[in-house]
């Protein structure tokens, strides 16, 4: 018996095949293998065709499926993750009227700034437990205003997860945790914001129906079991964005807990049980994949969109073509704590909600051309988007989360010891790295959304921890001199 997830990321589409008794991955594979082009129209913008998520899941699901030689009525369930704070809209037909808005375009930051401002800080915080900020309903409302055809031609709007559900289904669906990323789920009388509504002037009759996160949300229709390979009637049993679902996949779901992720941008996500919020709105409560009215479990979300995008940029503008981020890895840590002198501000993908929805951009100070070479550039970025993460965190822990233990994937920037060392001895935590990844995690969700396991406890039983990496002591100073002279030059540059 078999589980099948998918993670549908902005840089590629992944799928995972695991064994449901063992929680062993059996296959695994993604594309496309070189990352998926982002449309920038204008400054600040971000956007992707839908349809190029499901053409590369396709093919990631066609890989694994030869590779593993499954009958698929061994399949007894799919889990879905995605990319967060998307936007797609779809016609009477189910296709796409436009590309979709993702989670890194800016247009709308003025939109949500607005609504924030008149309907009250105060009144948003307390029910929506956010700004409308840059999120998918303030994304729609500049489709509303600035495409008016587009909006009228728009059956349903969806999330990313939701438009591969409807690929996979013909059925248009949604969950609260998805309505929650939106920022139009009250979380005061546990219902859609009718005033974030309102205010829009969004027909409620656009919102698909909504489904319980763990539980028989659609099933695979004849037309996507002949795209893909699979059996007819199998169905998607669970689904999250990418940063509920990374936690669920380090099994994180209990108040105090917290995970990490650091691809293309950077999250610590911490879970509470209580309704709470940042009175600058900083960080995102988010209802999280086990959240119930009657049991809240929230998740505080700190995003760093310019995390591994500036690795990515380091790589690609400043390196000789072919080099390895592994190799970069060991050219950074040649460089002293501190960068010698070299700081780097990493936020040059957007505006940052850590900011308050302020973009500094990117910014670099203190090179000498007589000392400093790559390895001080290298190092004082990965430093730099390390600060960053400390500098959300001290938000957190201001919110009354005990940060201790860092969970995280063995993956992306935290396959680097240089990230790894600096994150420990900076924040002061113990990091924990585990073997999983999105797919993985969402497989395993579809499980429990299935039935199949009991509950998350028999889900995780045998997840594997590959290290404990603890904070250098003997360097901790030097690496606290590091951060406050960075804090130095963002607030300088913040103003």
């Amino acid at each position: 018996m078999y589980l099948l997830g998918y993670d549908i990321g902005s840089s590629s589409v992944k799928a995972s095949i695991i064994e449901a008794e063992t929680g062993k991955c059996i296959a695994s594979d993604f594309s496309p293998k070189k990352e998926m082009p982002i449309k920038a129209l204008k400054n600040g913008w971000a956007e992707q065709n839908p349809e190029m998520w499901w053409e590369n899941l396709k093919i990631a699901t066609k890989n694994i499926l030869d590779l593993t030689k499954i009958d698929p009525t061994e399949i007894k369930a799919i889990g879905i993750s995605y990319q967060m704070h998307g936007l797609v809209l779809i016609d009477k037909d189910l296709k796409p009227v436009r590309d979709s808005i993702i989670w890194c375009d800016s247009r709308a930051v003025e939109i949500g700034n607005d609504a924030f401002a008149k309907l009250g800080e105060d009144q948003c915080l307390s029910t929506l437990l956010n700004s409308p900020g840059n999120f998918t309903l303030s994304k729609l409302a500049w489709v509303k205003n600035n495409e008016p055809e587009l909006y009228a031609k728009t059956y349903k709007f969806l999330l990313p997860g939701d438009y591969i559900a409807l690929k996979l289904s013909g059925i248009p669906t949604t969950t609260v945790s998805g309505i929650s990323e939106g920022t139009y789920w009250d979380f005061k009388n546990n219902k859609l914001s009718d005033e974030l509504l309102d205010y829009y002037g969004i027909d409620k009759n656009k919102i698909a129906d909504i489904k319980d996160t763990f539980s028989v949300q659609c099933k695979v229709d004849k037309s996507a079991a002949l795209e893909l390979g699979l059996n007819e009637g199998t169905p998607i049993t669970y689904r999250a964005g990418d940063q509920p679902n990374n936690a669920l996949s380090l099994n994180v779901l209990k108040p105090g807990e917290i995970a990490s992720t650091a691809g293309t941008s950077g999250v610590v996500y911490g879970v509470i049980d209580k309704v709470a919020y940042d009175p600058k709105s900083r960080v995102n409560i988010f209802a999280h994949v086990n959240h119930k009215e009657e049991d809240p479990r929230l998740g505080v979300l700190l995003c760093i969109n310019g995390t591994g995008i500036l690795n990515s940029w380091m790589k690609n503008n400043i390196m000789d073509s072919g080099i390895s981020y592994a190799e970069i890895n060991d050219i950074a840590a040649t460089a002293p704590v501190g960068s010698g002198g070299v700081t780097i501000i990493p936020f040059g993908n957007g505006s940052e909600r850590v900011l308050e929805n302020k973009s500094t951009g990117a910014i670099i100070e203190g090179i000498n051309f007589n000392n400093h070479t790559r390895a001080n550039l290298l190092r004082a970025a990965q430093e730099g988007i390390v600060f960053s993460f400390i500098y959300g965190i001290e938000i957190m822990k201001e919110m009354g989360l005990d940060v201790k233990v860092l969970k995280a994937g063995n993956a992306n920037m935290f396959l680097s010891p240089l990230f790894r060392e600096t994150l420990a001895s900076t924040g002061n935590v113990a990091i924990e790295l585990y073997d999983t990844d999105g797919a993985a995690g969402a497989a395993r969700g579809a499980g429990i959304g299935a039935g199949i396991y009991k509950d998350a406890e028999e889900a995780f039983s045998n997840l594997e921890k590959i290290s404990t990496i603890l904070p250098d002591t003997d360097k901790k100073d030097q690496y606290l001199k590091a951060y406050n002279k960075w804090k130095e030059v963002l607030d300088k540059n913040n103003r």
